[in-house]
């Protein structure tokens, strides 16, 4: 049985940096894209960024402040999160499926997600 497990968000203020982390065990992690999302509370839930085999898509939204990046070796997925900005707030939620897409429906197996506050 496949699971992710989420780590790394905490209360950081605007500007600031973070590192999330999603472990995976029980799935041949090397096969699978890996993607992130996120939710804020009352909203729908969110492409941030995906990637697999070198492939990198992220939300406009993110881009050029967020970088994802993946260690096979570790069976770990990690995504560097800079100038964060309040609207960054929300719950992340790693996720792995066959193609790198933004679409939450084509991903299979999901983590519990890590809590992300940015404080102005």
């Amino acid at each position: 049985q496949a699971q992710l497990v989420e780590s790394g968000g905490g209360l950081v203020q605007v500007g600031g940096s973070l590192r999330l982390s999603c472990a995976a065990s029980g799935i041949t992690f090397s096969s699978y894209a890996v993607g992130w999302f996120r939710q804020a509370p009352g909203q729908e839930r969110k492409f941030v960024a995906a990637t697999n085999r070198g492939t990198g898509l992220y939300a406009d939204s993110v881009k050029g402040r967020f970088a994802i990046s993946r260690d096979n070796a570790k069976n770990t997925v990690y995504l560097q999160m800079n100038s964060l900005k309040p609207e960054d707030t929300a719950v992340y939620s790693c996720a792995m499926g066959l193609v790198v897409v933004d679409r939450p429906q084509a991903y299979t197996f999901w983590g519990q997600g890590t809590q992300v506050t940015v404080s102005s």
